[in-house]
């Protein structure tokens, strides 16, 4: 155990542990709902396709800025006071949605809300919650408890899809005005704000901030950074090409391609989605128990490489069956490095540089992720020749490559997961 670090939890989880995750579902599951309800709103409200692109583009970037100044804080203002004030914008943004009756100060509630356009996790929230996630945990089961951290994120974003989903056919069935329909996922969406904001008040004090290491009494640098700064930010570039790679293949393009090559209908389609969907939330749990085996780095890579090799090899699929058969074989492996990138990076860094360290990892993704729509724009116009899967598949090993030779000497100085510090 390095210095300054809390002693590893003799049980599995504590009850700051059961509140973080307690936390993660209902914020995601409230996202969920929103990244169905929102653009049907701003739809509904005359917003062009470009302009709600340009709209989602400019909350990426927003959230992904803001993410890299809360977590940069955290060593100073404290972890659970950081996410308590993180989730007074979902209480306020959402309010304004469901409020706002001129376009205008509807768009401007987009921005002040905490807003995914995918459905899964935003803010700065994650970071926070993985910061603390180690300590909060047996040290044996650390990776497990980050495969379980994201499975809790997954399935709940998908279900509030689904819930307003269901929840919108209903109202309108009823006689309901379809905007009121909308507007009320939008009020749902604040109240779980205002849950979050119960939930992380209840976190012990503990987790405010670790002891600060004596050896890292030297002024910190840039964005809560002192010693792994020089860690850190090649891992943050290395993963900006993974995210930037990510925009070729997103689920919209995947859609459109296996629509324009093959000519399956949205029923055939929604359930092989389903299933990508299912068999990527397996894929986090099966990632906690191969890296007690082989390691953190070696899980990370090499399901990776072959999730890639995978994604390459659906472009040239003759029928639809061997191309889905080969998609949902890729999604046995695509998330295996997200559980374990994330505890890999917590084990890299001092307990007082977690939260930057997560924070700034997570900003980059985020930003290259924001050249998405852009790229996805380009990428459509060359999908019939599966040129996406190529060039996503062909950057993504290009970074399992570089992560591999950069990192396959770095010493880890805690033991995760039984293994020993090396």
């Amino acid at each position: 155990m390095t210095r300054g670090a809390h002693p590893r939890r003799s049980s599995l989880v504590t009850r700051d542990g059961a509140l973080v995750f307690t936390g993660r579902v209902v914020r995601t599951f409230s996202l969920g709902a929103l990244s169905l309800a929102l653009p049907l709103l701003l739809k509904h409200r005359g917003l062009s396709a470009a302009a709600l692109g340009g709209v989602l583009t400019a909350t990426l970037v927003e959230d992904a800025l803001l993410t890299a100044a809360v977590t940069a804080m955290a060593p100073r203002w404290g972890r659970r006071r950081l996410l308590i004030l993180s989730a007074i914008p979902m209480v306020a943004g959402g309010i304004a949605l469901a409020r706002a009756q001129d376009t205008a100060w509807l768009l401007a509630a987009v921005v002040l809300a905490v807003v995914s356009s995918n459905g899964q996790d935003a803010g700065p929230f994650s970071p926070l919650e993985v910061a603390i996630l180690p300590d909060a945990v047996a040290a044996r089961r650390q990776t497990r408890a980050f495969a379980w951290l994201n499975v809790a994120g997954f399935l709940p974003a998908a279900l509030g899809a689904l819930a307003a989903g269901q929840w919108l056919r209903m109202a309108t069935a009823a006689g309901r005005p379809f905007e009121d329909a909308l507007r009320s996922v939008l009020w749902a969406y604040a109240v779980g704000g205002a849950v979050l904001v119960l939930v992380y008040s209840a976190l012990g004090r503990d987790v405010e901030r670790p002891p600060l290491d004596p050896a890292a009494a030297t002024p910190r640098t840039w964005l809560g950074l002192h010693r792994s700064r020089g860690i850190v930010l090649p891992l943050a570039g290395l993963q900006a090409l993974d995210a930037l790679a990510g925009g070729f293949v997103a689920q919209s393009l995947l859609v459109y391609w296996f629509d324009l090559r093959f000519g399956v209908g949205p029923e055939v389609l929604g359930r092989l989605f389903f299933g990508t969907q299912v068999l990527s939330a397996l894929s986090f749990l099966a990632a906690a128990r191969l890296a007690e085996r082989v390691g953190l780095l070696h899980t990370m890579v090499f399901t990776h490489v072959l999730s890639n090799l995978l994604l390459a090899a659906v472009a040239v699929m003759p029928t639809f069956r061997l191309a889905a058969a080969t998609l949902l074989c890729r999604h046995l492996f695509s998330q295996m490095d997200v559980p374990t990138r994330q505890s890999y990076t917590m084990a890299l860094v001092a307990p007082d540089e977690r939260a930057p360290a997560a924070g700034l990892t997570t900003a980059v993704r985020g930003l290259a992720q924001s050249v998405s729509p852009v790229l996805t724009g380009i990428a459509l116009a060359h999908a019939a020749f599966g040129l996406p899967f190529f060039v996503a598949g062909g950057l993504k090993i290009v970074y399992d490559l570089a992560l591999f030779a950069r990192f396959r000497r770095v010493v880890l100085a805690v033991a995760v997961d039984g293994r020993p510090a090396r």
